[in-house]
């Protein structure tokens, strides 16, 4: 029997679980190298990106609202402030609290982060045509509204 090494059996190869797998680890790869260019991961990107679309928000609702584990999300925090992409200032309501904003320059930031991760969507995409990537689209899409999307 002369099989290519590394082959795997048909069985597997078509395993719709497989194959998403396989194709979100390229896709992991190819937006974190996009992003890396930028100084930045992809947690910073995901912060900035809500606080763009929903406005402030005090540390621990950032951290429900993204998915970010709370004891990371004060070194992301400090990271973002230190390079002057968010603010960080008591709540006026609990003096205990923080609310995070984005600023100015975060917003620039983000901008540019989306345009690598655009770039990033269609290297990873090269091979489909415009039509396929909107199926794509559509058929993850419902995928992870069907399955509660909980990993955000």
């Amino acid at each position: 029997m002369d099989i290519a090494e590394g082959t795997l059996p048909q069985r597997l190869r078509t395993l719709p679980s497989r194959l998403t797998n396989q194709a979100a680890l390229t896709a992991n790869r190819i937006v974190d190298q996009a992003l890396t260019q930028a100084g930045v991961r992809r947690y910073h990107y995901k912060l900035l990106a809500t606080l763009e679309e929903y406005g402030p928000g005090s540390q621990a609702a950032l951290g429900r609202r993204t998915g970010i584990d709370r004891s990371d999300m004060v070194a992301i925090v400090n990271e973002l402030v230190e390079r002057q992409l968010l603010e960080r200032a008591p709540d006026p309501e609990d003096r205990r609290r923080n609310i995070v904003t984005i600023t100015a320059a975060g917003r620039e930031q983000l901008t540019h982060l989306d345009r690598l991760v655009a770039a990033a969507q269609d290297e990873f995409l090269a091979p489909l045509p415009a039509a396929d990537r909107r199926t794509l689209v559509d058929l993850l899409t419902r995928l992870a509204d069907h399955h509660g999307d909980k990993l955000n």
